[in-house]
């Protein structure tokens, strides 16, 4: 799922499942701002349908109380308060209006910027960002492609980070040597290569 500025919303969370009985929900954060969230603030879940998604059909929703859990935000809605309930929100993305976005501190950035920019290892450029994934590890991963259409894992590190240039939409970072080598998902050709080298072997 992509975070995304759709329209006149802004997106900071996708439901990704029911948690507990009493109509929790697990949200994967898609904005990187510190306590985002906070019980009394309004939200609007847009629902996964994509006829709901034609006509912006979206719920508004309370938040009553909330918790970390294993990466995720678990989120419990005024109103909502049964397995049932929490079930119909899975796959939603949750919105404010983006008049209401919150102001940043120096060095933080919203996700949904960073869509689209491109990611520089000292001058060399790497490729653009087309995904955003949270909950692999302390960092969340840029999935960024080249223009071979070769994609790589990229941690959005504190420690590799340069500079963030949203207006540029530039991503400058000083990566290790070898982690874009490490974090480079397999492409079909090279899994063929290695289960023949494995079959040579055997």
């Amino acid at each position: 799922m992509s975070p995304e500025i759709s329209g006149e919303f802004v997106t900071l969370a996708c439901i990704v499942k029911t948690q507990g009985r009493h109509g929790e929900v697990a949200a994967e954060m898609h904005s990187d701002v510190p306590g985002r969230f906070a019980a009394g603030m309004k939200l609007f879940a847009l629902p996964k349908s994509q006829e709901s998604r034609l006509q912006e059909t979206r719920r508004e929703l309370e938040v009553e109380e909330l918790w970390p859990h294993k990466g995720l935000v678990v989120l419990k809605f005024r109103g909502v308060d049964t397995m049932n309930d929490a079930e119909l929100l899975i796959g939603s993305e949750l919105q404010v209006p983006s008049a209401e976005r919150a102001g940043l501190e120096p060095g933080w950035n919203y996700v949904s910027d960073l869509i689209g920019c491109v990611v520089l290892d000292h001058a060399r450029e790497i490729g653009r960002i087309e995904d955003v994934q949270f909950g692999a590890g302390e960092a969340p991963l840029l999935i960024v492609a080249n223009s071979a259409g070769k994609k790589f894992d990229v941690p959005f590190a504190e420690a590799y980070l340069e500079d963030v240039d949203t207006a540029r939409r530039q991503v400058r970072m000083n990566l290790p040597e070898g982690l874009l080598e490490v974090n480079a998902p397999v492409t079909a050709e090279e899994k063929q290569e290695q289960q023949s080298e494995r079959k040579k072997r055997h």
